[in-house]
């Protein structure tokens, strides 16, 4: 199911602010990535790293940025494709993989 080339516009403020977020989450934990593999950081570092920068909250604003900007330039139908194309996509604890508990899978 692929998805015809258009255009979204999204507003350059708010454009820029989801850059600015993505910015800091891909430098940040390609940062914790290195830090993992030498052993100077564990998941607790991680887990703390995603509460204090809010990146659930953030990332969540910025797929609503872009959600809102679709529904508003884009037919019906094609909002539909687009939301069944994100409906395939991985989610974490769906291939039961760890989903925050303790002492095991």
């Amino acid at each position: 199911m692929d998805v015809p080339p258009r255009e979204i516009r999204v507003p350059l403020d708010e454009a820029v602010a989801v850059l600015r977020d993505l910015n800091e989450f891909v430098v940040s934990l390609d940062r914790l990535g290195s830090r993992l593999a030498s052993g100077t950081a564990d998941e607790h570092t991680v887990g703390t790293f995603v509460a204090d920068w809010d990146v659930a909250r953030r990332l969540s604003r910025a797929r609503g940025l872009l959600s809102a900007a679709m529904d508003r330039q884009l037919s019906e139908e094609d909002n539909a494709r687009i939301d069944a194309l994100c409906e395939r996509g991985r989610f974490y604890g769906d291939d039961g993989s760890r989903t925050g508990r303790t002492g095991g899978t």
